[in-house]
C-alpha cells in the first residue's frame, strides 16, 4: 500500500485498540494488541504519518530511532539492590527503568493524556547485542522489567534490506506477533500531501512529467545512487528560503538533496527552466486577467511545454488557497480569544499575550499538536504582539474594548478582500486556458488538479468560484455523454 493507505491503517488501529467496553477495559486486551511493523524504503514518510496519525487522534507520540541506542539504554542499568529469601539476605541485580519507557512517562505528564503511540524506527537494524531486547520487546513490549503503559500503542518501522545492509531478519516468532504493512513508494500519494505541505511548483510540475525520478534507488560502478521523498520534500524548502533570500539555486545544491547525479542534473535544468516559463508565460498577467496574446500557439506546443504552463498556474493560485486557508483558521483562532478578552474588566492584551506565549511552548513540549496546528498558534501569537504594540496607548476599559474590536474588523475586511482576489485570479486562469485550449484535456487536467487540493478544495466549498462549477458541469456531462455512447456502441454490437 502506499503511505497514505498506511497512515489511514494506523489511525484505524489506534481507534481499534483504544476502544474500551462499558466497565473502561479495553476491547483487545493490550497484551494482544500486536505492534504494527511498516516496511518500506527510506525516505518515503514513515515518521511524517506517525506525527501526523498521532496528532489528528490527539493522542501522545514518542518516536526514538532504536539504531542509536544500546543495550544499556534500553533496558536500563544494572544495580545492586537485597532481597531475604528463605530468612536469608541475598545480593540480587536489578535494572533501573528504560530510557525509552522513562519517556513514555514523562510524556504522559507533560501532556496529561494516558494514551498515545512508541514510535521506533529501524527496528531490523539493532546491534548485536541490542536485537535479543528488541526480541523481548516486540513480543512482551518490555525492555528489561519494565512494561509499556497500557493505552499506549507500539509503533515499529524498518527498510528492507535492498535498502540497508545492516537489516537484521526478523524471525518468524517475530513476525508472527506483529501487524505487518508494507508501503511502497507512490508518487499519486506524495503529490496529495505536498500539495497541502506547499512543495514548490517546479517540484511537482517537474515529478508530473517525469514521474518516474521520484523515488530511485541505484546501484552502479560509481557507488550508489538514490532519490527519495524526503529528499524532494527538504529540497523544496531550501528553495524556498533561498528564493526569499536571494541566493541562487544550482545544480550543485540540487545535488545536495538529490542523490542521483543524473537526475540532479535535469531537475536543476527544469528548475531554471520553470522559472524561464513564469516570466514567458506570463502567469502574474495572466492571473490579473491582463494576458495578452501568447508570444507561441500554446496549442501546438508540445506536451510537456503545456503541463509546465498548467503546473505554473496551479502553483501559484494553490498558494493563495494556501493562504486563504492560514487567514481563516488565524482568525477563527483570534476571535474566540479576543470574545473571551472583550469579556474581562480591563481587556488586557498583555495577559492574553503571555497566555498563548505559554500555550504555545507547553504544546512544543508536549508533542501533541501537528505541525499545522502549531503553525497557527504561531500566527495567532504574531497577531496578538501587533495588537498589543497597537493598543498600547490605549486606555483600559471600554476604549480598549471599542479598539480591539475595530481592529480585528479591520483585519477580517482584509482577509475578505484577499479571498475575492483568489477568486478573480482563479476566474481568469479559466478564461486564457478556455480561449486557450477550449473544453480540451488541458481544462480537464486543470480541473483535476484543483480538486487533488485540499486547500483549493476548502476554497471553492466556502467560497465557491462560477467558472469552476460552470466548466466542472460541462466536462462531466461530456464524460457522461461519452460513457453512454460506449455502451450503446457496446448493445449495438451485441445485437448484430
Amino acid at each position: 500500500m502506499n503511505i497514505k493507505e498506511a497512515k489511514q491503517e494506523i489511525i484505524n488501529t489506534v481507534k481499534a485498540y483504544l476502544t474500551k467496553d462499558e466497565t473502561g477495559t479495553y476491547e483487545i486486551p493490550p497484551e494482544k494488541q500486536r505492534p504494527i511493523l511498516l516496511m518500506g524504503p527510506p525516505g518515503i514518510g514513515k515518521t511524517a504519518v506517525m506525527e501526523q496519525a498521532a496528532a489528528e487522534c490527539g493522542i501522545n507520540l514518542v518516536s526514538y530511532t532504536i539504531t542509536h541506542h544500546t543495550r544499556q539504554s534500553a533496558i536500563g542499568l544494572p544495580f545492586i539492590s537485597k532481597r531475604v529469601f528463605g530468612g536469608t539476605e541475598y545480593s540480587v541485580t536489578e535494572y533501573t527503568m528504560s530510557e525509552i519507557i522513562a519517556s513514555v512517562y514523562e510524556q504522559i505528564e507533560r501532556s496529561g493524556i494516558r494514551e498515545g503511540i512508541l514510535f521506533l524506527d529501524e527496528i531490523n537494524c539493532v546491534s548485536e547485542t541490542l536485537a535479543p531486547t528488541m526480541l523481548q520487546f516486540l513480543q512482551y513490549k518490555m525492555f528489561g522489567t519494565h512494561r509499556v503503559p497500557d493505552g499506549f500503542l507500539i509503533v515499529t518501522a524498518g527498510n528492507p534490506p535492498e535498502y540497508n545492509k545492516s537489516v537484521r531478519e526478523l524471525d518468524i516468532v517475530t513476525l508472527d506477533r506483529v501487524k505487518r504493512i508494507d508501503v511502497e513508494a507512490d508518487f499519486g500519494a506524495w503529490k496529495e500531501y505536498a500539495i497541502g505541505a506547499g512543495v514548490h511548483g517546479s517540484i511537482l510540475s517537474y515529478l508530473e512529467i517525469r514521474q518516474e525520478h521520484f523515488y530511485q534507488v541505484r546501484e552502479g560502478l560509481d557507488g550508489r545512487s538514490f532519490v527519495t521523498a524526503r529528499g524532494w520534500e527538504d529540497l523544496s524548502r531550501v528553495i524556498q528560503v533561498y528564493e526569499k533570500t536571494g541566493q541562487p539555486v544550482t545544480e550543485n545544491l540540487v545535488k545536495q538533496y538529490l542523490q542521483s547525479p543524473e537526475i540532479a542534473a535535469d531537475y536543476a535544468a527544469y528548475y531554471e527552466l520553470y522559472n524561464l516559463y513564469y516570466r514567458q508565460f506570463r502567469i502574474e498577467e495572466i492571473l490579473a486577467g491582463n494576458a495578452v496574446a501568447p508570444e507561441r500557439d500554446f496549442r501546438s506546443a508540445p506536451f510537456d511545454e503545456k503541463l509546465s504552463l498548467i503546473g505554473l498556474l496551479t502553483d501559484r493560485l494553490n498558494r493563495d488557497f494556501r493562504t486563504f486557508c492560514i487567514d481563516e483558521d488565524v482568525q477563527k483562532s483570534l476571535f474566540g480569544e479576543l470574545k473571551l478578552l472583550l469579556k474581562t474588566e480591563h481587556a488586557d492584551v498583555s495577559a492574553l499575550r503571555a497566555r498563548l506565549q505559554e500555550s504555545l511552548e507547553d504544546a512544543g513540549k508536549a508533542r501533541i499538536a501537528g505541525a499545522e496546528e502549531m503553525r497557527i498558534m504561531r500566527y495567532v501569537l504574531h497577531s496578538v504582539k501587533d495588537l498589543e504594540r497597537a493598543a498600547a496607548s490605549v486606555p483600559p476599559g471600554n476604549e480598549r474594548k471599542q479598539f480591539v474590536k475595530e481592529w480585528f474588523a479591520e483585519r477580517e475586511t482584509a482577509r475578505k478582500q484577499r479571498a475575492e482576489e483568489t477568486g478573480e485570479r482563479l476566474t481568469h486562469a479559466f478564461d486564457f486556458l478556455e480561449k486557450t485550449f477550449g473544453e480540451s484535456q488541458e481544462m480537464v487536467i486543470f480541473l483535476t488538479e484543483l480538486s487533488a487540493g485540499r486547500h483549493s478544495l476548502r476554497y471553492l466549498s466556502e467560497c465557491g468560484n462560477k467558472a469552476y462549477f460552470h466548466f466542472n458541469r460541462i466536462l462531466l456531462l461530456k464524460d457522461r455523454q461519452e460513457q453512454l455512447k460506449t455502451e450503446v456502441m457496446s448493445l449495438l454490437d451485441g445485437s448484430v
